[in-house]
């Protein structure tokens, strides 16, 4: 049974998180006399909540930015009564103390291997798309999962991804919504939120950071933007993880570089339950491409009628053809490109699928391992799929049948 299906929540969290980074940038070690100004920012901040309360019930980093207002409120001595304007306060000359280079070593995973020691083994998980998941164990699946499910869930970070139809009525999904909350972490970093919806990819977290907090190893934990409202990549070197996440036309990508040691750091790995990127997703949630024939076709007819299609959706020839411009080989990239292209009609699942495996390039660790060739769904008694297919032949039969289609 899925998921009760998630739509693109009200609430304007976000939306109160970037006016108060924008009127606050640079401004985490104001002098005395600018004090006036950063409560005044802050008095706005609480009033922006205030105001999507209603609709942000239930999200967590609505909580996460309210518990922040409430503490910078007692630090900064600001009264809740008076001015609620937003002016522009100045920003930090450069080479400000918020950038510290002197965290402790055990704010750095990487330094804090003894040279005696064996380097740390590194593992990636991403995903992308209609959505396709590549597991810390370079499993490759194409799953369902609409609604919110779990990514990653371990002792030092939780990341929860919302997937929502492409179109009415089609079974295709993808990431709108992305939640990644950064535990406190000894003295390295405070808790710290870090929220994207589509449209909106924020380049700071959801309490106007771009830091790990006021511990003396806050820098440790950073947020650079790459692209504004494209690309944006957090840095959590006391963990020695690497996350990016893009927006890639209306819908989000994901992507982490994680110590083996810090992706198998869980309490009670037996009941932990859902982990996508550990597990992979469920056995009923996962799409056989060669079963697949039979659910898509009443699906596909009613597709190519519905008013948001483009007037020419792709057939397999100028599918693949799309595809090879930024995926000359054909793994399993490439053949989730073209069978994005075939369900969604939206080219921007060929840049989502292009960009995923520039981001395996930049954070695999193991080159001989950036392309994937076989499935590796495991199927249940009775549903097996043949084995020694050739890897583009399963992409050929989904096509043939859907030429039947028209």
């Amino acid at each position: 049974v899925l998921p009760p299906l998630t739509v693109t929540s009200p609430c304007k969290i976000l939306k109160c998180n970037s006016e108060f980074w924008a009127a606050t940038s640079g401004s985490h070690h104001l002098g005395a006399e600018e004090a006036p100004e950063f409560c005044t920012a802050l008095r706005a901040y609480a009033h922006c909540t205030r105001r999507t309360a209603r609709t942000c019930r239930g999200d967590l980093a609505y909580h996460s930015a309210v518990h922040g207002i409430d503490d910078l409120m007692v630090q900064h001595n600001c009264s809740k009564d008076g001015p609620t304007s937003q002016p522009r306060l100045r920003t930090l000359p450069p080479g400000d103390s918020q950038e510290r280079s002197d965290s402790p070593e055990i704010c750095h995973y990487e330094k804090s291997f003894h040279k005696h020691s064996a380097a740390p083994n590194y593992t990636h998980c991403g995903l992308f798309g209609d959505p396709h998941l590549r597991t810390f164990t370079d499993t490759f699946q194409t799953c369902k999962v609409q609604g919110a499910w779990p990514l990653i869930d371990n002792n030092y970070l939780n990341v929860q991804v919302t997937n929502t139809p492409v179109l009415p009525g089609s079974s295709a999904t993808a990431t709108s919504k992305l939640t990644i909350i950064f535990k406190s972490f000894q003295e390295c970093v405070d808790q710290k939120v870090y929220q994207a919806e589509m449209d909106e990819l924020p380049a700071a977290f959801v309490d106007g950071s771009k830091n790990g907090g006021d511990k003396h190893g806050a820098n440790s934990l950073k947020i650079t933007e790459k692209v504004s409202g494209q690309h944006i990549e957090i840095q959590a070197k006391y963990i020695g993880t690497t996350i990016v996440v893009r927006q890639v036309g209306r819908y989000l990508t994901f992507a982490v570089r994680m110590p083996e040691e810090v992706v198998n750091a869980v309490e009670d790995r037996d009941s932990q339950g859902l982990y996508l990127c550990l597990r992979g997703c469920p056995l009923s949630q996962q799409i056989d491409f060669q079963s697949i024939r039979s659910a898509q076709a009443g699906e596909g007819r009613a597709r190519r009628k519905g008013p948001s299609l483009p007037p020419e959706p792709f057939t397999y020839e100028t599918a693949t053809a799309k595809c090879r411009e930024k995926l000359p080989v054909e793994d399993l990239y490439f053949q989730s490109c073209v069978f994005d292209l075939l369900t969604t009609g939206d080219v921007n699942f060929m840049l989502a699928a292009y960009y995923a495996f520039e981001d395996v390039k930049m954070l695999h660790s193991n080159k001989d391992k950036l392309h994937l060739y076989e499935r590796t769904r495991v199927l249940a008694p009775g549903n097996a799929a043949p084995t020694g297919t050739h890897p583009t032949l399963w992409v050929a039969l989904l096509c043939l049948c859907w030429l039947c289609l028209l």
